[in-house]
């Protein structure tokens, strides 16, 4: 399975809470272009996308669904990808997705520090890497032998 990992784009600094910080021009002009950089790879189709309720990352995915897409409008407001979400309860549940539903592929839209804490998941052995906003890496990951591997990543 293909998992694919990306940071919201770059978001105003202050807001009334951390949840209604809205992405910047800046940040959206990024966001399609790592987008459209996915796609001259070959990625643009996804089984599902799980998106973070913070306003920066649905802003993030409604900028990029322009050039990506999920099958079937499989797309889902995920809680459990807020920025201290769990990685590891998130694995598992991308895991459990991609077995009953038979996903090869799934792009989440998530938020410091976890956005690196999940490519650590879904990379054993590998430390959380840093992102930069707009930042998306792809992972192959084989779900029976619990074993992945970064395939690349691209960043404004």
């Amino acid at each position: 399975m293909k998992v694919f990992i990306m940071r919201h784009g770059e978001a105003e600094m202050f807001a009334a809470s951390d949840a209604e910080r809205q992405l910047t021009p800046r940040g959206s002009k990024q966001s399609l272009l790592v987008a459209k950089a996915c796609a001259e790879q070959g990625h643009s189709q996804f089984d599902m996308v799980l998106v973070s309720p913070y306003i920066r990352a649905k802003q993030t995915w409604q900028t990029i669904s322009t050039v990506f897409s999920a099958n079937n409008n499989n797309i889902e407001e995920c809680e459990d990808i807020t920025p201290y979400g769990d990685a590891e309860q998130v694995f598992d549940y991308v895991c459990a997705l991609a077995q009953t539903k038979q996903l090869e592929s799934v792009l989440l839209v998530s938020h410091l520090p976890l956005v690196g804490y999940l490519t650590s998941e879904f990379v054993p052995g590998m430390p959380a890497p840093m992102f930069p906003t707009s930042g998306l890496v792809c992972a192959d990951f084989d779900i029976e032998s619990g074993k992945g591997e970064m395939a690349w990543h691209v960043h404004p």
